[in-house]
């Protein structure tokens, strides 16, 4: 019997918005409620940033699985090493065990010289694998072009690439093309941090919002009164300098990291409608609305039949098919949710109605569409 069935097939969704006094809101700046959060945790001082280098380099020691002839680069970088060897080369070199590549690493702020950084390295010609490969010597630049660190040492690339049998079999873990050097750059030159101009610094928050901005510059002002604090924008607080010259801009920024203060969120709904994913803020509020849900399951049922003919007759045996519907529809319940539910209220009012994650993206969306919920709603 062959059997097809559509399920879950919406009928019926109600929406009826109830007129009711709009919901009481603090003040802007307030931030009396909510857990408190330290400064240092959602925003920094500009001028306090890491930095970008690169490199090209060569990778030695490769057990035949490094750029094949094609990657006629590989070649050149490696003639161009021995003859700064003193090994002067004719002609082409076979480079199996040697892979170009490309060699990255992120400055951190206040290094020194001397300190040791990670450092990425990707091939970037046609090698098989950089298992048990060597990093030469590599200087590495920033956007300036000046060189702030040299790599050089083994390669890590946490997996392999193995080959075996006469069928040509591979097994391969991870990716064996790019791999890490731990602590395999020295930094050479140190990055000049400028976070003082004209007697003030600014501090930079993660996310912009105006009401953050506001609460943390009051909230700057009150812990420390001899530094005054303003918002400049949604995501930057200047901090002037006390005009004492025996303070401390250290301390100073110790202290301003300190600060707590409450982070205000807008009201917001994240929605993936590929995998089924809701994520609501829990500022989230609704005003007065009745949902209603149901579903409709339809069932089509074939058995297939043959029709015999009568004993001693001319006719034919004929092969034909039996249909079957069934229409079964769910009860529907209309559930009101109360105007200024919490989020909890809002997710156990939806579940109480039989809604799947996939059934809460289109009741939302189709609430929002009725003006009955006070967020945004981003879809992914």
């Amino acid at each position: 019997m062959l059997r097809w069935r559509v399920c879950h097939v919406w009928t019926a969704l109600l929406l009826v918005a109830a007129t009711a006094p709009s919901l009481a809101q603090a003040p802007i700046g307030s931030g009396t409620t909510g857990p408190r959060t330290r400064l240092k945790d959602i925003g920094k001082v500009q001028g306090v940033r890491s930095n970008q280098l690169f490199g090209l380099g060569i990778v030695v020691g490769l057990d035949g699985t490094g750029d094949s002839q094609q990657a006629v680069f590989t070649s050149q970088a490696l003639l161009n090493l021995l003859a700064q060897l003193g090994v002067n080369v004719e002609g082409q070199v076979r480079t199996q065990n040697v892979a170009t590549v490309m060699v990255t690493a992120e400055l951190p702020a206040f290094v020194k010289p001397g300190d040791r950084i990670d450092v990425t390295v990707s091939s970037i010609g046609n090698a098989k694998s950089l298992q048990g490969g060597q990093l030469i010597q590599t200087p590495l630049q920033g956007a300036d072009g000046d060189v702030y660190a040299v790599a050089q040492g083994p390669i890590t690339i946490g997996g392999f690439n193995a080959t075996g049998g006469g069928g040509g079999e591979r097994v391969t873990k991870n990716h064996p093309t790019a791999g890490r050097i731990p602590n395999g750059a020295i930094v050479e030159k140190e990055v000049e941090m400028e976070m003082v101009q004209e007697r003030s610094l600014t501090v930079t928050l993660s996310h912009a919002d105006f009401s953050t901005a506001s609460r943390a510059a009051a909230a700057i002002n009150e812990a420390i009164p001899r530094a005054s604090a303003r918002a400049i924008d949604a995501s930057s607080i200047r901090v002037s300098l006390p005009p004492d010259a025996e303070f401390s801009l250290i301390d100073l920024i110790a202290q301003i990291e300190t600060v707590e203060l409450t982070v205000d969120t807008p009201a917001k709904i994240v929605i993936n409608e590929k995998t089924g994913t809701v994520v609501m803020g829990g500022n989230v509020r609704v005003q007065p609305v009745a949902v209603a849900h149901a579903n409709l399951s339809v069932q089509v049922s074939a058995t297939p039949v043959v029709s015999q003919p009568p004993p001693l007759s001319s006719g034919q045996t004929v092969a034909g098919t039996k249909t079957k519907l069934t229409v079964t529809e769910g009860q529907s319940r209309l559930m009101p949710v109360m105007g200024g539910d919490t989020i909890d209220d809002v997710i156990s009012s939806l579940s109480a109605i039989g809604a799947t994650p996939r059934d809460m993206i289109a009741i939302l969306q189709a609430m929002k569409s009725a003006g009955a919920i006070l967020a945004e709603i981003e879809m992914q």
